[in-house]
């Protein structure tokens, strides 16, 4: 008889694993923006997607470094789903095919070059930079560059620039914006940066950081301008002034496949 109890309770507790391992795996559906509430969320830090998430009713964020890093809690069943930028976004689930993408219905936001609060000499010059790329042709020559339609980003010749200093804050991490090949910040932002450098007459130096952490340097004086794929929001202008912006982007939803 006891052999028997004790067989019958080995097989309950086998079924009771298959059971919790079928739980782990069942998918969490998630089809808009509406459904993930009361989720668990992932973003990058002190991104508008957290702000996004914060505003979702019995949802928990949770902040990460980059937003890969998010992705990889999302591979792993940790979080339900992940909301990041548009094109970031695209470049982790091209990495990673188990991941894919919602296209959730939130408003869109603008880029905009941040500097510290009164200096308008440089948001001038910046404006300036934009409208000159924007007339000349070379803005559309740096999109296809770095968002070509074929997918293969040629990365465009460095432009050499020269004089004092100019700091430009960045974190990168946000491909095709900012991002590091071999150990060198390149990207959309990077290069645009060299052009704001080149017209201003001063030496394009990029400091690399943390994304939650560029306002609080640039009011530091510990860089002149942020060219992060930062969204000019009425929350960040408190803090800095924007230039005009320059790129329209979008909020997605990344989950598992």
């Amino acid at each position: 008889m006891k052999k028997h109890i004790r067989i019958a309770a080995i097989a309950c507790a086998a079924l009771a694993l298959v059971t919790t391992g079928c739980a782990k795996k069942a998918q969490v559906s998630i089809n808009s923006a509406e459904d993930l509430v009361g989720k668990k969320i992932g973003c990058q830090a002190g991104t508008t997607g957290e702000t996004l998430i914060q505003e979702i009713e019995n949802a928990t964020c949770k902040s990460f470094k980059t937003g890969l890093d998010a992705a990889l809690d999302l591979k792993n069943g940790a979080i339900d789903a992940v909301v990041l930028d548009e094109l970031p976004a695209r470049e982790i689930v091209k990495r990673n095919v188990d991941l894919t993408i919602v296209t959730a219905v939130f408003e869109s936001e603008e880029y905009a070059i941040a500097v510290r609060k009164g200096d308008d000499d440089l948001r001038k010059s910046i404006n300036k930079t934009i409208a000159k790329m924007k007339l000349d042709g070379s803005y559309e020559s740096l999109g296809n560059s770095f968002m070509p339609a074929n997918g293969k980003i040629v990365i465009p010749e460095k432009i050499e620039t020269q004089g004092e200093p100019l700091k430009l804050g960045c974190s990168a991490d946000f491909p095709p914006f900012e991002y590091t090949e071999g150990s060198e910040p390149v990207g959309f932002d990077i290069s645009f940066g060299q052009m704001i450098a080149r017209d201003a007459g001063r030496k394009l130096v990029v400091v690399d950081m943390a994304f939650d952490g560029l306002i609080a340097a640039l009011q530091s004086g510990a860089i002149d301008f942020i060219a992060s794929g930062m969204t000019a929001t009425e929350e960040r202008r408190k803090n800095v002034d924007f230039s005009d912006p320059y790129y329209v982007s979008n909020q997605v939803i990344i989950i598992r496949k």
